[in-house]
């Protein structure tokens, strides 16, 4: 930012740019381009075939012995594609999606908060916060049966940008593939350093997310301390995200 100390008063000298309806619309649609596969390979990856694996009275060597154990320890925690996933209810597996993903990226989000008031000062924080809080809202309307990209662009920018998209006519154009994510740890990293990277271009939208409550926010200000509090507001924020997400379906 270019600024200029006038009498003591520090003025901006750039001039004031809304982004278009258009813009963000084209950055969220890639960003949706790329949850989706992302979600996918979290549901579908199973190389070892242990997510839906039923121990058998002839599983008596050490290799199955281990593979049960891998496969208690993936329906215990719930995991999707797992027989204890398909005893969830809708609710619950929006929860799990808040409780489970959301909470550990917003471990990412919270770190900077470790530096207390100057770590509050990196632009790296509402873009983390941002992307976490749009993988968790795709998620819930997956589950709640809203697989249409557009419907989820939709949402994401009423929710996170407070913008209405829905006035803009897009006639009869098709809608772009989505690229084809490795089934690695190392294809899903690239894919989210490639979101991370897209949401960045919306540059001020970002500052619109839904944020930490006031109290979290103060207490971030404070070094050390400022990361528990930052991830305990940052964490509430995405709860309230998904909540609006699901409002917003609901009234659609």
């Amino acid at each position: 930012m270019t600024a200029h100390r006038h009498h003591g008063v520090v003025v901006n000298l750039l001039p004031t740019v809304t982004i278009p309806d258009a813009d963000v619309e084209d950055a969220l649609r890639r960003a949706v381009a790329i949850i989706n596969p992302l979600l996918h390979v979290l549901w579908e990856t199973d190389p070892l075939r242990l997510k839906r694996r039923i121990p058998e009275d002839g599983d008596d060597g050490v290799l199955d012995s281990m593979a049960d154990g891998f496969s208690s320890i993936l329906n215990a925690a719930d995991v999707p594609g797992t027989l204890a996933w398909d005893r969830l209810n809708t609710d619950a597996r929006i929860g799990w999606w808040v409780a489970r993903v959301g909470a550990l990226n917003t471990v990412a989000v919270a770190f900077p908060g470790v530096l207390g008031a100057l770590g509050r000062r990196l632009p790296i924080q509402d873009l983390l916060g941002f992307t976490s809080q749009a993988v968790v809202l795709c998620a819930v309307a997956r589950e709640l049966g809203v697989t249409d990209e557009r419907d989820q662009v939709r949402m994401l920018a009423q929710v996170l940008c407070d913008r209405d998209l829905t006035v803009i006519d897009h006639g009869d154009d098709d809608d772009t593939a989505p690229d084809e994510i490795p089934r690695t740890p190392l294809g899903v990293a690239r894919a989210l350093w490639k979101l991370v990277g897209l949401l960045d271009a919306i540059g001020d939208e970002l500052a619109k997310r839904p944020h930490p409550r006031a109290p979290f926010r103060y207490l971030s200000l404070l070094p050390a301390v400022g990361a528990i509090a930052a991830y305990l507001g940052e964490y509430g924020a995405l709860s309230r995200a998904a909540k609006a997400g699901q409002r917003w379906i609901d009234q659609r």
